[in-house]
């Protein structure tokens, strides 16, 4: 492990009005999202559409890096130029998901454990020899009534993510560190941050426990929201706060940056929340995102799969980038959003 290299590479990723694209959809995930287009999910059509958003000009500006999956670090542009020579060669780090998926944790039906960890020193191999400097693990976490989360299951999902850390810091590989509380359910907001907070103070043992370098890493968090069936629906500065409260008692200050996953949040929702965050701020950390809905669902609806509409699926792929850009530095406004 080189300490000056892991802190470098993870400070490139969310340097300033930088954040992530998380391009990093599994085939299954990414044939829904064609499928509301009506476009049909191939090699060459999965591919294709990643080349359209790689492509898209000056995204250098507010893209530090960009997470594929498996198959998509393997594919290249039409003249043959590999994704991850492409982002790099414009400055944007390639990285890669390598967990395997979350199943059932055995004797705990209602609660998920994600997979992934046999042989993944191997994978990590091979994956930075193609160009991945960094890779991202996602746990899940669910909320229900009946006393789910248990604390067993949080302490399962922590030490998972605590291994997959160590074995990518071993390699010189960043990791990002993804324990997603789910949107999903009825729970409302002081819920969700007492859960969050359960989560948070778990993995952060269990990475201190497993030696993993704080600078040489970064957090992919839940913002701290209601359920989506929840009645009651919080206003953006409540979640703000609420966010901000949660992450200030358990995230180290020496974590150099936490980029927000959107978790099913609108577009707009995702870049209002995190402009609130920063305007709060300044936090010991970089605040930022590490969307991949919210960045897309407007450029697929854009693309809709058709060649003329390139020009329009990249215009909007930019202004996403761009507002959340902007974003990070509490400088955004919903009416922006309007604006061409």
């Amino acid at each position: 492990m080189t300490k000056d290299n892991l802190r470098s590479i993870a400070k490139a990723i969310v340097a300033k009005q930088k954040g992530v694209l998380a391009a990093d959809e599994s085939n299954p995930t990414i044939k829904k999202r064609f499928d509301t287009i009506k476009v049909a999910s191939t090699e060459e059509s999965r591919r294709r559409y990643r080349e359209i958003l790689f492509t898209t000009e000056g995204i250098e500006r507010y893209i530090g890096g960009v997470i594929l999956f498996d198959e998509t670090l393997r594919q290249a542009t039409r003249d043959g130029t590999p994704f991850a020579d492409l982002l790099s060669s414009r400055g944007i780090v390639p990285g890669i998901k390598v967990d395997k998926g979350a199943k059932a944790l055995a004797l705990h039906p209602e609660e998920k454990i994600t997979e992934g960890l046999d042989g993944l020193r191997e994978r990590l191999v091979e994956y930075k020899q193609m160009g991945a400097k960094f890779a991202k693990w996602r746990a899940v976490i669910e909320i229900s009534e009946r006393d789910i989360p248990t604390a067993f299951g949080i302490r399962a999902n922590a030490h998972a993510l605590a291994r997959y850390a160590a074995l990518c810091q071993e390699l010189d590989i960043v990791p990002i560190v993804e324990p997603e509380v789910l949107m999903d359910g009825a729970h409302d907001i002081e819920r969700c941050e007492v859960v969050t907070s359960m989560v948070l103070e778990a993995v952060f043992t269990e990475l201190d426990a497993h030696r993993v370098l704080f600078e040489g890493m970064l957090l992919k968090p839940n913002m701290v929201v209601p359920g989506m069936k929840c009645a009651r629906q919080e206003s953006v500065q409540r979640v703000a706060e609420a966010t901000i409260r949660c992450l200030a008692r358990y995230v180290p200050a020496a974590v150099p940056g936490i980029v927000f996953l959107s978790g099913g949040q609108s577009a707009e929702d995702a870049t209002d929340h995190l402009n609130a965050i920063n305007m709060m701020g300044p936090h010991p950390w970089q605040v930022s995102f590490s969307y991949g809905r919210a960045l897309q669902a407007p450029v697929l609806a854009a693309w809709k799969g058709r060649e003329d509409n390139l020009a329009a699926a990249q215009k909007m792929f930019f202004k996403r980038c761009m507002l959340n850009g902007l974003a990070r530095d509490g400088k955004y406004a919903r009416a922006m959003e309007a604006s061409e």
